[in-house]
């Protein structure tokens, strides 16, 4: 099992942040990642392998100076 976004959902092996994000219909242009606290960008999310007892959040990106 891993966390995403306070739901625990399964963890198959060889899961990754972009197989996650799409089979939960999160659009990954709109949001920014985190694994375990830590950021992931979006050219790391289709070679990012989560783990059973990882902790996945989504959150709005923000842009700005």
């Amino acid at each position: 099992m891993l966390t995403f976004n306070d739901l625990s959902l399964p963890c198959p092996e060889g899961l990754t942040l972009a197989a996650l994000l799409a089979a939960q219909g999160v659009n990954a242009e709109q949001v920014a990642t985190a694994v375990n606290g830590e950021f992931v960008p979006r050219t790391r999310r289709g070679v990012t392998v989560l783990q059973p007892g990882d902790t996945v959040l989504t959150f709005q990106a923000i842009v700005g100076g």
